[in-house]
């Protein structure tokens, strides 16, 4: 597995695209890992093979990380060009990890294109019309949300669900905090 590993890793690292992975790949690795730990613990820690062994391990952990930080990055870097990222180059592993993040570049994509063709981008839209929870720090007299409802008064403590501006203004005020949830 150690080859293989290799392998992949060097493959990955040289390869500006985004590599196919045997579907099993992880897990395979995953019992490898275990199997050389435990190997490792068995032996006296003087013993060349420990020695070869800490250093085998050394080098699958930097393998490891490497790769998968290097998948990762290939992943979002296609995503927030609005590239479509092939599932077929995807494990089921990182195809589950990474669900979140297609969406988003998606997400990037339509945010850039409603700038570039003089829209205000749908995401400002829907944060304008977003509640945030804060909770009072001072009393507060009643106030007009930016949806032109009456909000208030508030006592100190008080928790309330405002109009992302109204809550803003607030914060920046001094006289709430958001309720982070």
């Amino acid at each position: 597995m150690y080859g293989q590993l290799h392998e992949v890793w060097k493959r990955e690292l040289e390869d500006p695209e985004l590599t196919k992975l045997p579907l099993d790949f992880y897990v395979t690795l995953v019992e490898y890992v275990k199997k050389v730990k435990e190997e490792s613990r068995m032996l006296d820690k003087r013993t060349l093979k420990a020695v070869l062994l800490r250093k085998e391990t050394e080098n699958i952990e930097r393998m490891v990380f490497e790769l998968i930080r290097t998948r990762y990055w290939k992943i979002v870097n296609k995503a927030a060009r609005g590239e479509d990222v092939s599932r077929e180059m995807l494990t089921p592993d990182e195809e589950h990890l990474l669900g979140g993040i297609l969406p988003a570049g998606e997400t990037l994509s339509g945010f850039a294109a409603d700038i570039l063709h003089g829209r205000v981008p749908r995401t400002v839209i829907e944060l304008k019309h977003k509640r945030v929870p804060v909770r009072l720090l001072k009393d507060v007299p009643a106030v007009i949300g930016a949806d032109m409802k009456t909000y208030g008064p508030f006592k100190t403590e008080d928790v309330a669900s405002l109009p992302f501006e109204n809550a803003n203004v607030l914060v920046r005020q001094g006289l709430a905090e958001k309720i982070v949830v």
